[in-house]
């Protein structure tokens, strides 16, 4: 058919050429609906659901399949480049093509149908969620959960890289320090409003009481142990002069005391004071 067909001669595209290009397709999508006659819907089956997995899961393995072997290219910096600039390109041009909107308002009732909506979305997560079997979680799987913890933390650790050491200087010296001095008045402040001059409340549980009781008795024991161990011993002290004459004075007051002597001095000497009182006026 090609081959047969000469060189023809092109003509412009006007405007009346694409109208009745336009017509023609409205035109025929028109006709195409009329031709269909009137369907009746059949309810979707587990059946014909299981064949439209199976009809997904064979086109992808035969896609798959036709996709022959690649050459991996190299991403170059000039490559990389270019791919900024497109993705500059086409942010431009999607905001040019974004045309002028009217803000409206968001009114109780908008929101009220949003908040609506989520809860709906919610609740239709929820019921298509099927129930799942808990596997327990045995050493073998938490061997395997530190293995992958170590293999990841080297692998990051290899890809940092190098960094350059920068000199304290004083006046970062003198910023660490102002840092440390503001985080403890702010700690100090938030104690004081939040802690300070509040009493711990503790549950007074019977497993409580028994410990208490327990360390009572510990204690109890503990104490006449260490009173018995020094029963029976002194501790050897220096004499000197002074001891023994405060010593000497101690026992004066206590033989004083003890016989009355004082309250027989007392008394002599109020009777010698009668005495001479009647000697001068008689």
């Amino acid at each position: 058919y090609k081959e047969s067909v000469g060189t023809g001669t092109p003509t412009p595209v006007t405007p009346e050429m694409e109208r009745v290009k336009r017509n023609q397709e409205i035109c025929s999508s028109v006709l195409y609906k009329e031709n269909i006659g009137k369907a009746t819907p059949t309810p979707v089956t587990p059946e014909m659901e299981r064949v439209k997995r199976n009809q997904e899961i064979i086109s992808s393995v035969l896609y798959k399949e036709n996709v022959g072997k690649v050459t991996p290219t190299p991403i170059t910096p000039e490559m990389e480049r270019v791919k900024r600039n497109q993705e500059i390109i086409s942010s431009v041009l999607y905001k040019e093509n974004v045309g002028q909107a009217t803000p409206t308002p968001v009114t109780p009732e908008m929101e009220r149908v949003k908040r609506n909506q989520e809860q709906i979305s919610s609740v239709a997560y929820r019921e298509g969620l099927g129930k799942a079997t808990p596997s327990p979680v045995t050493p073998e799987m938490e061997r395997v959960k530190r293995n992958q913890e170590q293999i990841s933390s080297v692998l990051y650790k290899e890809h940092m890289a190098k960094g350059t050491p920068t000199p304290l200087t004083p006046e970062m010296e003198r910023a660490k320090r102002n840092q440390e001095n503001i985080s403890s008045v702010l700690y100090s402040d938030s104690f004081r409003k939040q802690v300070q001059g509040k009493a711990a409340y503790v549950l007074d549980t019977p497993e409580m009481r028994r410990v208490r009781e327990t360390q009572k008795h510990i204690s109890t024991v503990k104490y006449h142990e260490d009173f018995e161990k020094s029963k029976g011993s002194f501790t050897p002290v220096v004499t000197d002069p002074i001891t023994e004459r405060v010593k000497k004075n101690m026992q004066d007051f206590s033989d004083i005391s003890y016989r009355g002597i004082q309250r027989r001095v007392v008394e002599m000497e109020r009777k010698r004071v009668d005495q001479d009182q009647e000697n001068l006026t008689g």
